[in-house]
């Protein structure tokens, strides 16, 4: 069955070293890019991860350390992977979980820039949980009555998934399906927007799943002490819990959702704050004359042990004309005022 495709898909599969998205690294990377004309392009990269892989992810994937010891690394071949996908939507299994962020994870620290806004992430494994609860291997063998060749190869469980995609529209058509709350409807539709819609119900943030949205469409943490809380209002009562999550162990591409949560949050405030009135001064009468405050008017007690009156009396100037002569009168004055009684 043909996809019905306004642009095209990338289907994607990742052999990693493990599967810590913080740590662990890409071993391999295998693209099959369908076209809305039916037609394909596969690319398939080995990669030096930069680290030993451990040997009981090499049992898994049969790639071994020797395997890949001459390959490129993978900020060697960023660009080109970017560039194959371009413009693509993004397809894989469970590739919203792992796939996606650990690729972003390689993108950010190579410095490519790879923006997933706008894009529409087809996940067929939540399809295929939602409907029969199986794994890849059982999906094959049920929708496409197969046995994958070569399992845990890049490239086989890549086809594999684009064939059991086909299989799942086609079988799903029409099939009306009910969600935890009672609403019914027929998710599984022959176009990239629904497949979209239907395998993203946990409407993640950060695909980690670190932040998702609410039904409000609000970013919320779903873990720890926040879950459920909206990110906007823990950065507002708790500001120090996003330099906590800069600094923690978180993947790189959870940081960088934050961290525009936490721009925007912050531009929200300043203009908030510019918006704000300020507060009017009370208008004065045109001709109003201003008063001046009467002057306080201060008295001096004298103390009680201070029997003269001179506090009371004016200020007055100091007499500084000349002193007059002594003369007769001047001497009987003074002679009688200090005669002996």
């Amino acid at each position: 069955m043909k996809l019905n495709l306004k642009r095209p898909l990338a289907f994607f599969d990742l052999e990693t070293t493990g599967t810590n998205i913080g740590v662990d690294r890409i071993v391999e990377i295998s693209i099959i890019k369908l076209h809305p004309d039916g037609s394909e392009e596969v690319k398939t990269w080995r990669v030096n991860p930069g680290m030993p892989i451990p040997l009981e992810s090499s049992l898994v994937h049969g790639i071994y350390d020797e395997d890949i010891k001459d390959e490129l690394v993978f900020n060697e071949i960023a660009s080109l992977v970017a560039e194959f996908i371009g413009e693509s939507d993004l397809a894989g299994y469970n590739s919203n979980k792992f796939d996606i962020p650990m690729l972003m994870e390689e993108f950010l620290r190579a410095g490519v820039l790879f923006d997933l806004d706008n894009r529409h992430f087809v996940d067929v494994q939540n399809i295929f949980h939602q409907m029969e609860q199986r794994t890849l291997k059982a999906a094959y063998q049920f929708y496409c009555d197969k046995q994958i060749i070569n399992a845990h190869s890049a490239e086989a469980d890549t086809r594999a998934t684009m064939e059991v995609l086909l299989a799942q529209v086609a079988r799903y058509e029409n099939t009306e399906w009910e969600d935890k709350k009672g609403n019914r409807s027929i998710p599984v539709v022959n176009h990239v927007e629904g497949l979209h819609k239907f395998t993203n119900l946990s409407k993640p943030v950060d695909f980690a799943g670190r932040m998702v949205f609410n039904d409000e469409g609000q970013e919320t943490f779903n873990f720890g002490k926040h879950k459920g809380k909206p990110v906007e209002d823990v950065l507002k009562i708790e500001p120090s819990y996003y330099s906590w999550m800069m600094n923690g162990d978180f993947p790189l591409y959870t940081k960088r959702k934050l961290e525009e949560i936490h721009n925007r949050f912050n531009a929200k405030r300043v203009a908030e704050r510019q918006q704000r009135p300020a507060t009017p001064k009370a208008p004065q009468a045109p001709n109003e004359a201003k008063t001046e405050p009467a002057p306080v008017k201060r008295e001096f007690h004298k103390p009680d042990h201070v029997k003269t009156n001179n506090y009371n009396k004016p200020y007055q100037k100091k007499d500084e004309s000349p002193a007059l002569p002594v003369d007769d009168d001047m001497l009987k004055l003074l002679a009688s005022k200090f005669k002996k009684g």
